[in-house]
């Protein structure tokens, strides 16, 4: 497994640290897609709403007699199949909320890890980003050094309020605590940028048990 690169606060490579043992090993895909359908189905309002043949207004009258017309029979001016109709297989409002259990969440993260480890996709940089300048354009500058100028994670250790508000205006910047970490985060991104103290972290619950 290679190193990572070490950066400064300026984006220069100052050193390179050996990827963590169990963000090491082969990359299990399916788990990764059980934790993706996950996230994206508890996104869902189940808020769409169709009316069905008993709820449209009118269609009360029978529209011709059952026989003798020449045209097929009718009892309804809302059947499905009219137009104007009811909606046979619409949506209606619905729960699509549903959980995993927590040993394979955490299995899913320490997997999506892996695949940005394994791509050399991530950047450690040493210390923490406490010390940059508020300043966006200073952010900005940083991650050009980095070569991290799409869609870009980064992982800190606690919440940084300086580093919400000069990333915000950095559309393709993402900013995320090591414990509020998921699996769907890390796969959404092109570039992990993770702190010094935020990989021990990483480190720390990668290994431990839910």
């Amino acid at each position: 497994m290679p190193e990572i690169q070490l950066v400064n606060l300026e984006g220069k490579v100052v050193g390179a640290v050996p990827t963590p043992q169990p963000l090491e090993g082969p990359v299990n895909e399916a788990v990764l897609w059980q934790a993706v359908r996950m996230y994206l189905a508890n996104q869902r309002q189940g808020t769409s709403e169709t009316k069905t043949r008993g709820q449209v207004s009118g269609g009360g009258k029978k529209p011709w007699r059952q026989k003798h017309t020449g045209r097929a029979r009718a009892g309804s001016s809302r059947s499905p199949i009219w137009r104007k109709g009811g909606i046979v297989f619409g949506p209606h409002p619905r729960e699509h909320r549903y959980a995993l259990p927590d040993k394979l969440r955490r299995t899913a993260l320490v997997n999506s890890l892996r695949d940005k480890f394994s791509s050399q996709a991530v950047t450690v940089v040493q210390g923490g980003l406490e010390g940059l300048s508020p300043k966006t354009k200073v952010l900005a500058q940083l991650l050009r050094e980095m070569h991290a100028e799409k869609k870009v994670l980064l992982v800190v250790e606690g919440v940084a309020p300086t580093l919400l508000r000069i990333s915000r205006n950095l559309s393709d910047v993402q900013v995320r605590t090591a414990s509020d970490l998921t699996c769907y985060d890390v796969l959404a991104s092109d570039k992990l940028v993770v702190t010094s103290e935020a990989l021990k972290r990483l480190e720390a619950l990668s290994g431990s048990k839910p």
